[in-house]
């Protein structure tokens, strides 16, 4: 079995997967973190829009998402913190030119009817 991209060290069938594919929901933000993580990876493009908050979605472009998501090949993810609506993580990737790159990302999240959202992030040098 493939074992997770978020880092978990679960299969991906038992971790991200399910949550990617609607079978089941993320259960904190951490969770839905790790999942847009491995979304990334997979380049499922639909669940990184529809976790993103509707306040947030109208300056987003799904071939834009595609594009970055396609061409980098994406590492390991490292969870520095989390808290209930707050997570901190660095994503380690190598980007389109061969140069290894690492995102680091004070994500905010929502919960809302049931659901939670990616809503925005502090990043790299403001952290």
């Amino acid at each position: 079995m493939k074992t997770c991209f978020c880092g978990s060290y679960q299969p991906y069938s038992q971790c991200c997967g399910p949550i990617i594919k609607g079978a089941v929901k993320a259960n904190s933000a951490e969770k839905l973190m790790r999942s847009r993580y491995s979304a990334y990876v997979m380049g499922e493009v639909d669940y990184l829009f529809e976790t993103t908050h509707t306040s947030q979605r109208a300056g987003l472009d799904k071939k834009d998402i595609e594009q970055w998501a396609k061409s980098n090949r994406w590492q390991r993810l490292e969870i520095i913190g989390a808290e209930t609506f707050l997570v901190e993580f660095k994503a380690y990737f190598t980007d389109r030119s061969g140069k290894k790159q690492v995102h680091h990302e004070k994500s905010s999240f929502v919960f809302e009817n049931g659901n939670w959202f990616y809503v925005d992030g502090v990043f790299n040098e403001n952290i």
